[in-house]
């Protein structure tokens, strides 16, 4: 324990170090099991979200078929797209032309401008008569001396002496320039809308798949796919492939059209321009080369401390009164410290390389937009290009390399996506459950009979759980399922739900068998009722109600009467129209079961599963439910799964389960007087409360007063029996809930006596 400690503390007193002198922490060489928690960590974020929202950045196992699977997914919108890529080509083209456009604007200025001054003298040389020709004023320069001068006039339109500037075609060149960039401007936005609206229903559409696919899939791929796993496939990752596709696919079409369009013109202006830009190709290529992948490997650093951090801090969180209790606050901080300064380094890393990425290019570009100028200069001053095809050219360098880098910061981004998109087809491609034949009977109208036929089943081919079981049960019986943990007892049900298909045999409903039903039609004549309470965001009323959809108030009202629902419901501020918050929990864990035997009640099934359904109540309402539920299991086969034994006493068949096999089998009487298997189960129990009165007694220095035996038995007997033909008597449902009620203080009399 020491040891650890120590090396906790060495760890710590490194990275804080390392922080003082502005270093990254040293990778310390981790254990095995800090191995395993560092992948437990990475599996924990990647399930349940951490500080960043979407999956950390990362690559798929198979790019090319998943990314070729990834755009497939447009394909019902493949017009719409055509539609964008002509509106982008179109953009693209106007966005392309408006700088040579605008450098004609530019020409006219300044060639009217030296049109103007020629007339007064320039550089030296004597003025020019009002209306001399442009090729006269050139030999005239020549003629004198002034080559570079006569060079750069004769590169310009032809003008004569004394025109100044010609505001007419200046004013339609603007008005053009206007034009060209209104126009590009809405087919960007119509671009923009399109592909919102082809990406809004493509995600619609997955989405849609998805979910019908989560409804197709059986029941034990849910058991080898963690929920939070799940989740985030649904949500994280499917957002992730949306903003690939909206950013990245649009984005690269027009970035594309964009280096293409731009390449041409600048080699339509000056080849020796279009060079000097190229070379700036080479500097970027180095810049993402050694830059880029040294970020991605920080980022996933960065998403891998974060993972662990998140699972430190999920641990102290869902222990901390442990954590209280045992007094290891300061070790939970200094490990929190630990990973939070690691997580500092490798977040500082990331952000570092990825954030000189942006000034390095910017750099590149200010170096190319040096050597432009300047080269640009010379051939203006040498008469080979004009000054407004130089400020065009400038123009296009910087549209030239933003699409570069726009298309290099795509890269890793559709690498993201496609892994988000694998991971949603492995979903997608997951083995269904075998779908119900489109010739399947209904479920017969009969009374409930239950029967297995030599039923096998297993979760896995290596280890058997239910080998050879048969039974029978009769309408209106109320068979009990016990055993220990691990015995095969929810499994049972879950046959009967049909959440599994068998290895072999046959489960038989009032002489159907199951596998040959639709499962809709089965599952609409049962009722279940789990350990686990599940309540939905919504009203106690609505949340009764999911139970039956046509159910009206007063069978809502009667159900929560039967249940005991309505005893607590009008303690609330809203009645039954109170709304569940997350996770119910401003109703008790109770409150929350009552809720569900209601909404199970309110169904009115032929079959009655109760798997564990009172364990979440005291004991004095268990046995008014006992009550209740006795009368509305009148005439139903009734399935109940119980630790208590005491719950179950009054059953009609108890079965008792062992490794998957049913090992005895009769009543309460019955089984006692075996002294097997449920005896031991019983036996244990009593121990137990004997041992509980035991310890009442050392603290209260009294002696409890406990009925027991014949006794005891004949005291609940005669109270159950009172308080059944009550509730069994009422004529309607209201009555029903009345009834139930006045049964509570006979039911629980025997106790007290």
């Amino acid at each position: 324990m020491s040891g650890n400690a120590d090396k906790k503390e060495s760890r710590r007193e490194r990275a804080l170090a390392a922080r003082a002198q502005g270093t990254a922490v040293a990778e310390v060489e981790m254990t095995e099991a800090e191995k395993e928690e560092a992948e437990l960590a990475e599996k924990a974020r990647l399930e349940g979200g951490g500080m960043f929202d979407g999956p950390a950045p990362g690559k798929a196992d198979n790019f090319g078929p998943s990314f070729k699977r990834m755009i497939g997914l447009l394909k019902p919108s493949a017009w719409w797209f055509a539609l964008v890529s002509f509106f982008g080509a179109v953009g693209v083209v106007l966005a392309v032309a408006a700088p040579k456009v605008l450098g004609e604007a530019t020409n006219v200025v300044y060639e009217g401008f030296i049109s103007s001054v020629l007339g007064q003298g320039f550089g030296g040389a004597p003025g020019f008569p009002r209306g001399t020709s442009r090729d006269q004023v050139v030999e005239a320069l020549r003629g004198a001396g002034q080559d570079e001068f006569a060079n750069m006039v004769s590169a310009m339109d032809d003008f004569a002496v004394g025109d100044g500037v010609d505001f007419e075609r200046l004013r339609w060149i603007i008005i053009a320039v206007l034009a060209i960039y209104v126009v590009a401007s809405i087919l960007s936005w119509l671009q923009g809308y399109v592909i919102n609206v082809i990406m809004v229903r493509t995600m619609w559409r997955l989405r849609e798949d998805v979910e019908a696919k989560i409804n197709r899939l059986p029941l034990s791929y849910f058991d080898k796919v963690q929920r939070g796993e799940l989740i985030s496939r649904v949500t994280n990752d499917i957002d992730n492939i949306t903003q690939t596709m909206q950013q990245s696919l649009s984005g690269a079409l027009t970035s594309v059209l964009t280096v293409i369009g731009v390449l041409v013109m600048m080699f339509s202006i000056s080849w020796q321009l279009a060079l000097v830009a190229l070379v700036s190709l080479p500097l970027m290529g180095v810049i993402f080369g050694i830059i880029g992948p040294r970020s991605q490997k920080a980022f996933g650093q960065q998403w891998r401390k974060v993972g662990r951090l998140n699972a430190r801090v999920e641990e102290a969180f869902s222990g901390h009164a442990l954590v209280k209790v045992f007094g290891r606050e300061k070790d939970a901080l200094e490990s929190f410290q630990v990973e939070n300064e690691e997580l500092f380094q490798a977040a500082f890393k990331a952000q570092f390389l990825s954030g000189i990425i942006m000034p390095a290019m910017m750099f590149v570009g200010n170096l190319q937009y040096v050597g432009i100028a300047v080269l640009g200069g010379l051939l203006v001053a040498g008469g080979n290009l004009r000054l407004g095809d130089v400020q065009a050219f400038i123009q296009y360098s910087q549209q030239f390399s933003q699409p570069l880098s726009e298309l290099g910061g795509m890269a890793a981004v559709v690498q993201s996506g496609t892994a988000s998109a694998e991971r949603v087809f492995d979903l997608l491609d997951a083995d269904e459950q075998d779908p119900d034949a489109d010739d399947a009977p209904t479920a017969p109208e009969g009374k409930g009979v239950i029967e297995f036929e030599h039923v096998a089943f297993s979760y896995s081919e290596d280890r058997p759980l239910i080998k050879d079981l048969s039974f029978r049960v009769e309408p209106g019986q109320t068979v009990a399922i016990v055993g220990p943990t691990g015995a095969g007892k929810t499994t049972l049900v879950n046959l009967i739900m049909r959440f599994y298909e068998l290895n072999s045999g046959r489960i038989l409903l009032d002489g159907q068998d199951i596998s040959e039903m639709r499962r809709d039609d089965l599952r609409r004549r049962t009722g279940m009722v789990l350990q686990d309470p599940w309540l939905f965001a919504g009203s106690i009323r609505e949340n009764i109600r999911y139970g039956n959809d046509a159910a009206t108030d007063e069978q809502i009202i009667a159900a929560a009467e039967a249940t005991y629902v309505d005893r607590f419901v009008h303690s609330l501020p809203e009645g039954y129209e109170t709304v569940l918050d997350e996770d119910a929990s401003n109703v008790s864990a109770g409150e929350r079961q009552l809720i569900t035997i209601a909404r199970a009640f309110v169904s009115r099934p032929s079959i009655l599963i109760l798997d564990e359904a009172t364990s979440a109540v005291d004991t004095r309402t268990e046995l008014l439910l006992q009550q209740a539920m006795a009368a509305l299991r009148e005439g139903r086969t009734s399935f109940v799964i119980a630790h208590r034994l005491s719950t179950i006493r009054d059953a009609d068949l108890i079965l008792v389960m062992e490794h998957g096999d049913i090992v005895e089998q009769g009543d309460h009487d019955e089984l006692i007087a075996k002294q097997g298997a449920y005896w031991r189960l019983y036996q244990s129990q009593f121990e137990q409360a004997a041992t509980d009165i035991d310890a009442e007694e050392a603290l209260t220095g009294s002696v409890p007063v406990i009925v027991t035996g014949d006794a005891e038995d004949e005291a609940e007997t005669e109270a159950e029996t009172a308080a059944e033909q009550r509730v069994v008597a009422a004529p309607d449902a209201h009555q029903l809930g009345e009834a139930v009620k006045d049964a509570e203080s006979t039911a629980s009399d025997p106790r007290r006596d």
